[in-house]
This record gives C-alpha cells, sequence and structure tokens, in this order.
C-alpha cells in the first residue's frame, strides 16, 4: 500500500481537531472512529509504511505479515471484534477460518492439537489426559478462564470514566478481576491440578502474550486462550489490508495519514497538549493529541523532562516494564503451498513441559540450551488470495525469545549496515531456528529459496519500542494493577491508545482504539457498532 503521502514530499497543512501519534492498530482504530464522528484526524507515523504490527514487507518474490500470524474471534457478526472491523474498514475486510485445527502444541514426546470449538476443545483435552482427577482440572481451568472474561468486561469498559470519578468506579467494579489478575498463570493451574504436563499443555500458547506461566498474570492467559477458542482466522489478502481499508474512512473525514513522519516532542502549554514537534522542528497543532507509540515512549521520550508534571508521570508507571523481544525468520520457498503441502496451523515447539524451566536454562547458557519456544507459523498457506498475487511461491515464519541486550553492541549502528559480526551471530540463529522447522517438515529441507532473520534492533527501528518489544508493556500482575493504564492523562488533551491500555496483541489494540475513541467523544461507541 502506498497511496498515503510521505513527510519526505509534502507538509500537512490546515489545523485538526486531533492528531494520532502511530498507525498501528489502535491509533488506526482511533482515528477512524473519530473520522466517523466528524472530526478532522492527523496521523503520524515513523515508518516508511503505515500500519505498526500490521504491515506487510517484500523480498524478492515475497510478502511476509510482522505482526498479525493468526486471530481469534472473528467467527460471528454477533461478537464486538469482527463487528468492529466491520464498521471501520467498511465492510471490506474478510478473514479466513484456519480450520478445526489452529494451534499445534509441540513437545519431544507428543503432540497436542488445539482444536475450533469450547466443547470440542474440553473433549480433546480430556482424550488427551483421561483420569478423573485430570478431568476435574480442566473443567475447573475453563471455568476460571470464563469467570476471567465477564469480569474483565467491567475492568475494561469504566476506563473510559476520567478523573477521580473513574478511579473510584474502577476500584468498585475490578475487585473479581482483579482476584485473578494479581495470581500468576501457575499459581492458579496448580491450585487445579499438579500435572505438569498438563499445565504444560494449557500453556501452549503462552508466546502470544511472552510470559512464562510463572511470571503472566492468569487474567491475560485467560484473556488470550478464550480469544481463540472459537479458532484462528487470517486477513484475505494479508494483514497490510487492515490499514489499507482503514485509510479510506480517515481521508473521508477530511484526515491525512503519513509516513516517513517523525514526531520528536508532544507540544504542551501549561497542563494542556495542543500539538507536536517533528523531528525536522516543524511544528503542527490540534485540539487533542493522542498517542499509540506505548506508555514509556510516550512519557519518556516525548514529553519534555522540564516540564512540572514529567517526575509525576514517571512514578505513575513505576513497576512496569517492557514486555519480551524476539527473533523472526522469514522464509521465501520457490513452491507452491499444495506442493509443499503447508499447513494452516501454527507450530510451538518446546524442548519440556515446565516452560519457565526451558526459560531460565535458555537465558543463563543460549548457545548450549534449546529455544524455550520455537513458533512456526505459515502465512501463504492461511491466506486464500496468496496463490493469485504470488504464484508458486510459499512463506514460512519462525519466531524464538531473544532479549535485547544480547544485540546492544550494535544499537548505534544503522539498519543493514550492521557490520560483518552482527550478520554471523545472525546466520546462527537463522540456521539454529532451520533446523526446528526441518524437524517438523523435514521434506523442506534444500527448498529454502530466501531467508532473512529480524532481532530486536529491527523491532526497534520500525517501531520505536526501545528494547525491541513486541506487545508493549509485559502483562504481569502489577500492569493490570496499575490505575493509569487508561486513555487519560495528567495533561489535558493528552490521551492514551493502542495494547498499553488493554492487552497485547490485535485484540487489545483494536479495543484500545475502540476505548479511546468512546472516552474522547463521551459516547457509548459499542451501542453504535453493534447496531
Amino acid at each position: 500500500m502506498r497511496n498515503f503521502p510521505s513527510y519526505k514530499q509534502s507538509k500537512p497543512s490546515g489545523t485538526y481537531d486531533a492528531i494520532v501519534i502511530g498507525s498501528g492498530l489502535g491509533g488506526m482504530t482511533t482515528a477512524a472512529l473519530l473520522s466517523q464522528h466528524g472530526q478532522k484526524v492527523l496521523v503520524l507515523e515513523k515508518h516508511y509504511t503505515i500500519g505498526g504490527f500490521t504491515h506487510v514487507f517484500k523480498r524478492k518474490d515475497y510478502e511476509w505479515d510482522v505482526g498479525i500470524h493468526y486471530v481469534g474471534d472473528m467467527h460471528s457478526q454477533r461478537k464486538l471484534m469482527p463487528r468492529l472491523f466491520q464498521y471501520i474498514t467498511d465492510g471490506k475486510l474478510q478473514w479466513e477460518d484456519m480450520g478445526e485445527v489452529y494451534d499445534r502444541i509441540v513437545f519431544t514426546d507428543k503432540t497436542y492439537d488445539l482444536v475450533k470449538g469450547r466443547e470440542q476443545l474440553v473433549a480433546k483435552l480430556k482424550s488427551e489426559f483421561n483420569t478423573p482427577e485430570d478431568h476435574a482440572a480442566i473443567d475447573r481451568y475453563m471455568e476460571a478462564v470464563k469467570k476471567v472474561i465477564i469480569a474483565s468486561r467491567n475492568f475494561y469498559s469504566m476506563k473510559v470514566i476520567p478523573g477521580w470519578p473513574g478511579k473510584w468506579i474502577r476500584k468498585w467494579v475490578s475487585q473479581k478481576f482483579l482476584q485473578y489478575s494479581d495470581k500468576t498463570t501457575l499459581e492458579v493451574l496448580r491450585s487445579f491440578t499438579q500435572n505438569e504436563k498438563l499445565i504444560g499443555v494449557l500453556c501452549g500458547q503462552y508466546g502470544d502474550y511472552g510470559l512464562p506461566p510463572a511470571e503472566s498474570s492468569f487474567a491475560m492467559h485467560a484473556i488470550l486462550v478464550s480469544h481463540y477458542f472459537n479458532g484462528g482466522y487470517f486477513p484475505i489478502g494479508g494483514s497490510g489490508k487492515i490499514a489499507e481499508y482503514i485509510y479510506p474512512q480517515i481521508k473521508a473525514g477530511g484526515g491525512e495519514v503519513y509516513s516517513n513522519a517523525e514526531v520528536q516532542e508532544i507540544l504542551i502549554k501549561g497542563n494542556k497538549a495542543v500539538g507536536v514537534r517533528m523531528a525536522d522542528g516543524n511544528e503542527l497543532m490540534a485540539e487533542k493529541v493522542i498517542s499509540n507509540a506505548g506508555v514509556f515512549n510516550t512519557f519518556q521520550r516525548l514529553i519534555d523532562p522540564q516540564h512540572p508534571l514529567y517526575p509525576k508521570l514517571q512514578r505513575q508507571f513505576e513497576g512496569l516494564s517492557a514486555s519480551v523481544a524476539h527473533i523472526c525468520l522469514y522464509i521465501g520457498i520457490k513452491k507452491s503451498n499444495r506442493e509443499l503441502q503447508l499447513p494452516k496451523s501454527n507450530f510451538w515447539i518446546y524442548p519440556g513441559y515446565d516452560h519457565d524451566q526451558n526459560v531460565k536454562e535458555y537465558l543463563e547458557n543460549p548457545d548450549e540450551k534449546p529455544f524455550p519456544v520455537v513458533y512456526i507459523s505459515f502465512p501463504s498457506a492461511k491466506d486464500p488470495d496468496w496463490e493469485k498475487r504470488y504464484p508458486g511461491t510459499a512463506t514460512i515464519e519462525i519466531i524464538s525469545l531473544a532479549p535485547y541486550d544480547w544485540f546492544k553492541n550494535w544499537e548505534n549502528t544503522r539498519w543493514g549496515k550492521r557490520g560483518e559480526e552482527y550478520e554471523a551471530l545472525k546466520e546462527k540463529w537463522s540456521q539454529r531456528l532451520l533446523e526446528n522447522l526441518y524437524a517438523q517438515l523435514p521434506h523442506l529441507r534444500g527448498d529454502i529459496d530466501y531467508y532473512e532473520l529480524s532481532t530486536p534492533l529491527s523491532t526497534k527501528n520500525f517501531t520505536a519500542y526501545q528494547s525491541g518489544e513486541i506487545y508493549g508493556l509485559e502483562h504481569s500482575p502489577a500492569r493490570f494493577r496499575n490505575e493509569n493504564l487508561t486513555p487519560h492523562t495528567p495533561i489535558k488533551n493528552l490521551y492514551l491508545t493502542g495494547q498499553d491500555i488493554v492487552s497485547c496483541g490485535i485484540g487489545g489494540a483494536l479495543m484500545g482504539g475502540l476505548i479511546t475513541s468512546s472516552a474522547i467523544l463521551r459516547k457509548n461507541l459499542v451501542k453504535n457498532i453493534m447496531g
């Protein structure tokens, strides 16, 4: 998608009701919803393309999605997520069902399939773990997940209310949710069962939110697994279609989305946000500024440290940490998905059932110990439109954990020009990831035409997340206790949107946009959207 303007070629002019920093899904959703309610919105994106983690990139005869690997909850138009996507894309965005098995949880001794449908999944788990104790544990687990989802509705919907009234109401209505979010995933699961294999399987998707069971909040775990109970889906035409279809809604409201538009500072007069200063010194003014750049970027990098509120803003987010960083190997093959018999299901590969131990051993000795998790996705096989766009080819993506510190020596070098030592390190990781692929699909050995590894430095370069994190703030119990992760900030007319005010991933970013727009417009947008 290249039909949007570049800030390098032309500058925005005129006045705007709102400026949105960052064109990720949270920012684009906010901009589209405000545009559809009569506001003129300017979206500014640092990267050369728009869409944040929904953008795609191309090399040779291939295209890869950088952030969206599959999405849940798209099975029914009675659900909010598909209705909201329809609303902000004018009904153009369509989704492909991945089929009965969306995730395969692979251990050295056995593979467990996660199947579509809550009842079917329960039956499948009970067939794999067939003692009465296991069955009782599975039932209690599913009941706990259900309770989290019900409790989360009040927890999130009340974020729209500003000031002290909002804090008081949230404190009152969030008690049930916090009972679960205060506990780690492992704590809750161990209260149901001591079967480590069962716990290992139930946590087999933990990579989707980044923290192993002893560190993650059970609320995040429950929200994630529930999201996929009705299967996995993929955007037809690739995830680049999301921003492509949202963009016209912003344009129709008189707004615009600019790429190559790096914001250096949020301009504040007294205690009121009035616009932004660009990296070239140009100042753009608006009645409201909305940051989709993440909490840490917003308050540590985009606010003048000399502003009287700066120390207070830093204190508000003490105890919060950035989420995990990763490496991703993008692979292209000059054969079709059908020739290669590539599955639509994702693979989650683990060296053992104790996820926390796997991570601990790997971080202490990455060269000797296996990856604690390897995720393999087959995007070209998931997209029914792929063969029309790239006939006779296929793509694969392989992801694993890799802390930012491992690549810190090169953080001041330029992307694409980091030197031979860095390239050698990337090649070492690439070969290790390829061996994990061949262990699952040995017939692919010798067929790889192209591969390219991204590191946490790549993530930092393209998203401005300072630690190369993929999920914004980490989803620990402390994150859900923080009272300041709402659209509202202590600075008047400065708002937050995106995954940091809800939770990670496409669902969290989308709902972040909905919550922020509802707060700004002071309208129940859910009512509008659900019709």
